[in-house]
């Protein structure tokens, strides 16, 4: 029995930590016990097992490796951004994006559900917290598409759908933390990750299309008595193409001054956007009445947010900035939009900063729980237990990737992504990696399938956000007086099922199609090693250090330690130092003493058996 547990020992240390985990034990506290307990058993099973690579003073490595961990300057962007969601969350621009591009939408059939998706897509980019994204939404939207006779699963998954955007449209946290995890820049995993979201909210999008097609009572069009801010389509249209044509003027023209093709781009957006946005701010100030009500809250509503994301995410796309330098900005700038729209208050400051300090305490206590489990794991050589069981798959790395697929979206439905992060990711790189995977791809893949997981029942940690602010029984409505039925948790889980059907399809898009998420690697030359040279650049006149070619007399005057020329004769032989060694017996004829050099020419005899003297 000893020796079985002797020789299993990393297979039953992670399955008795995930079982543990499973059944809702403090993480961080979890880990790190299940560590120090394993440590110790294996200390003491080391004698029978020669696998187990563990000794009491290894131990005395973990003050390191916690400090390595608060030393990592990539998890700042974690706190930053959080910072920037709760702003944005508590100045209420999700109310302020929900009703504008409702009313954008509005007249066409689905149009709220369009403008959640779209508003989730923009939460993401902002906030990138799901459980902010879904409870905003669901407070402000859930009402008003219920009163209008949305049906009710439709509202439900499309609200919890796109909560969960947030998982995986940049600057996502799943994202910073994938991109710690497997050793990979997070600008690189921002990149390749947007063309996967893109098609994700493109996805989305389409599918309430086809609903309003087939069944136009579940998504009917905004009244127009709803329609507060009337027509003016075509106004906002104008001020888009003059947007543009500022744009074009600036770059070709005005900023050409410019070296940096960076900074000129940037420059020409904000001479384009700045001037409509300007020109909005008049007609509403003044009555001008030069656009549409319409395009003026548009403009308005839009233009903000949305010059904060490009803030955060162009400045890190363009290579201006990097990530914890954009989250950075993002938060300042998320500060100064509040305080415009006068809803920075000292309370909203107070509960921002006690949330953000809470996530960011809870993420270093896993991490630090994880290298504490991660010395005895590896110490038990369970990363070649894991690596065994993995490459031994059929599939190659199709077969990985389906089989790791499955796997983490079943731990997705019970344990938080951060953990998944932090325990499971750190094993599967390296399989991945001697697989030839490319990790930002299998960081994105996991991202998509951590964002499934958010939705699948009855564990789904965006339905229980959803759950937690729906009516459950029979409501009032404010704005109608009406007396309505409440959202059923089987509503609930109906919504979600079309949704989590798209979402395994993108999986199943980005496994077949790698190149949506390898254009981070656009521009950049790849190197062939067998195209590298080595040139090592000569000490003397001669070059090559000064050594004459092997055999010939070197004419150059430089030394070669005494040797004469292989296969060659002693007459044949420079006149060089030897260093006190005697000749090589190489055949022929050996060599006679050489004669001092003259002055000045080629180097001077010097008798390295002695001090160099000091002139």
């Amino acid at each position: 029995m000893i020796d079985f547990i002797a020789h299993n020992l990393a297979p039953i240390m992670f399955t008795s930590v995930m079982l543990m985990l499973l059944l809702g034990y403090p993480v961080a506290f979890t880990l790190a016990a299940g560590g120090l307990i394993y440590f110790a058993l294996g200390v003491e099973l080391s004698a029978i097992s020669p696998e187990i690579r563990l000794f009491w003073p290894l131990l005395q490595s973990h003050p390191d490796r916690i400090y390595g961990v608060m030393y990592n300057d990539t998890l700042l962007a974690i706190p930053f951004f959080t910072f920037m969601g709760l702003i944005l969350e508590r100045s209420r621009m999700a109310e302020d994006l929900l009703d504008t591009i409702g009313q954008l939408f509005g007249p066409i059939r689905g149009g709220l559900a369009y403008a959640v998706i779209l508003v989730g897509a923009l939460l993401g980019a902002t906030t990138g917290v799901v459980a902010a994204s879904v409870m905003a939404m669901g407070l402000i939207s859930l009402p008003i598409m219920l009163r209008y006779n949305y049906n009710r699963p439709l509202v439900a998954g499309t609200i919890a759908a796109s909560g969960t955007l947030a998982q995986i449209v940049p600057p996502s946290l799943v994202l910073i933390v994938m991109a710690d995890q497997l050793g990979r820049s997070v600008g690189d995993m921002y990149v390749g990750a947007l063309y996967p979201a893109i098609l994700i909210v493109a996805s989305y999008c389409a599918y309430i299309f086809v609903v309003s097609l087939v069944r136009p009572q579940w998504a009917p069009a905004l009244p127009l008595e709803a329609r507060t801010l009337g027509g003016g389509v075509t106004s906002l249209a104008v001020m888009m193409a003059v947007a543009a044509a500022l744009y074009f003027v600036g770059h070709e023209y005005l900023f050409t001054g410019i070296a940096s093709p960076e900074w000129r781009l940037v420059a020409a957006l904000a001479f384009g956007v700045v001037a409509v946005y300007l020109v909005a701010l008049a007609n509403r100030q003044f009555s001008l009445n030069l656009i549409s009500r319409l395009a003026q809250q548009v403009i308005i509503v839009l233009i903000p947010p949305l010059a904060l994301i490009f803030l955060v995410l162009g400045t890190i796309f363009l290579g201006i900035a990097t990530p914890t330098e954009g989250g950075a900005m993002g938060a300042t700038g998320a500060l100064i939009m509040a305080a415009l729209k006068g809803r920075l208050s000292l309370a909203t400051l107070k509960h921002s900063l006690d949330a953000t300090t809470k996530l960011s305490a809870f993420v270093m206590m896993i991490l630090i729980g994880a290298r504490v489990f991660g010395l005895t794991f590896y110490g038990i050589n369970g990363n070649v237990w894991i690596e065994e069981l993995l490459t031994a798959l059929p599939g190659g790395e199709y077969g990985f990737l389906i089989v790791v697929t499955i796997i983490v979206f079943i731990l997705g439905c019970f344990i938080d992504f951060f953990e998944i992060a932090f325990i499971m990711v750190p094993l599967l790189a390296p399989v991945a990696d001697k697989l030839g995977i490319d990790l930002v791809w299998f960081g994105v893949i996991l991202g998509i399938n951590l964002q499934t997981s958010f939705l699948t029942p009855p564990f789904g940690f965006s339905l229980f956000y959803l759950r937690s602010i729906a009516p459950a029984g029979r409501w009032k409505d404010e704005a109608t007086g009406k007396t309505m039925d409440g959202m059923k948790t089987l509503d609930i889980y109906k919504g979600v099922l079309p949704y989590i059907v798209i979402q395994f399809v993108m999986i199943m898009v980005v496994i077949a199609f790698p190149s949506l998420v390898m254009r981070y690697k656009a521009g950049v030359e790849a190197i062939n090693p067998d195209d590298v040279k080595i040139e090592i650049p000569g000490f003397g006149q001669g070059g090559g250090m000064s050594l004459p070619p092997l055999g010939q007399d070197g004419g150059t005057g430089a030394p070669n330690l005494g040797l004469p020329p292989i296969g060659g004769t002693g007459s044949q032989a420079p006149s060089m130092p030897s260093l006190g060694l005697p000749p090589l017996n190489l055949g022929g004829e050996q060599p006679a003493p050489a004669p001092a050099p003259a002055p000045g020419a080629g180097s001077p005899n010097m008798d390295l058996s002695q001090p160099p003297v000091i002139k």
